[in-house]
Formats: structure tokens, sequence, C-alpha cells
């Protein structure tokens, strides 16, 4: 069986990551939705409220999990016996900062990095401005998938 992590803060889940999992689910077997903490980041949602808005999502699909973790994602991969890690990609800029990240990570363990293109109608999403939508009363509700309720 084929299992791949998918990290992220997932600070709230849009309907990018949505695209990313279910392309996913074609090349892998499960998914494991990894929700880390980055000691770095400012979260608008705590991790059990951002777990629990990616688990409504993913309710009805048991080919996909979804855990919190913190520490190093080989780590977290490593745990849940998961040799392969997808990240989604939307412009140069991310393929140049998770290429790093790539690299470092095969550097110190077996896990490979599996890279999908955000479609283009989603290319321009990010939590962050999703978050910036929330924030300032904006119509946050097209970017997230159906069924949270923030």
């Amino acid at each position: 069986m084929k299992r791949a992590v998918f990290p992220g803060s997932f600070d709230p889940i849009t309907i990018g990551h949505l695209d990313i999992v279910n392309r996913g689910l074609k090349v892998f077997d499960e998914i494991i939705i990894g929700i880390g903490e980055n000691t770095d980041k400012k979260y608008m949602f705590s991790s059990d409220k951002r777990a629990e808005y990616v688990e409504t999502v993913f309710k009805k699909n048991n080919k996909v999990t979804v855990k919190t973790y913190s520490g190093l994602t080989v780590d977290f991969c490593k745990k849940n016996n998961s040799n392969f890690l997808i990240r989604g990609l939307r412009n140069p800029s991310d393929f140049e900062f998770e290429k790093s990240i790539a690299l470092i990570n095969r550097k110190i363990s077996d896990i490979e990095t599996v890279f999908f293109l955000t479609s283009i109608e989603n290319s321009y999403i990010s939590s962050s401005i999703v978050r910036e939508l929330i924030r300032n009363n904006g119509d946050y509700q097209l970017f997230i998938p159906k069924g949270i309720t923030i």
C-alpha cells in the first residue's frame, strides 16, 4: 500500500488543498493529512479546530485520515509508515522553497516528496489570503470547501 503524508498548517483548509488531496488519491492508496505546529507561525485557529475542519471535509473518505503533530515532518512520516510527502506548488517561488525542503528531507531520511501543481483555477488561493478575508468580513466561503462553518 502506498501511503503519503500531506503536511501543512491548514489554517484554514482551502479548495486548493482539497484539489491536491483529490489528485493525490489517484496516485496513493491512502493520504494522511498532517496538521503541523510550526513555531514560527501565528495561527488563526487552534490545531484542534484546524483538524476539525479538515475532518469535516474528508469524513466520507476512508482513504484520508487526519492527524496533528509537532516536530520534524520526516519523523511524523516514519511514525506513520509513509515514505512519501505530498506538496502543492502554486508558483515558481513555492517550487524553490519546497525543493530545498525536499532535498533536505531526502538527505536526512528515505522520504520522497511528490509535487502536484495546483489547478489553474486554484493557483492564486492561499490560507493567508483566506484568513485576511475572514478578518475583514470578505466572502471567504468561495475559497474553502463546502461544509465548513467558520
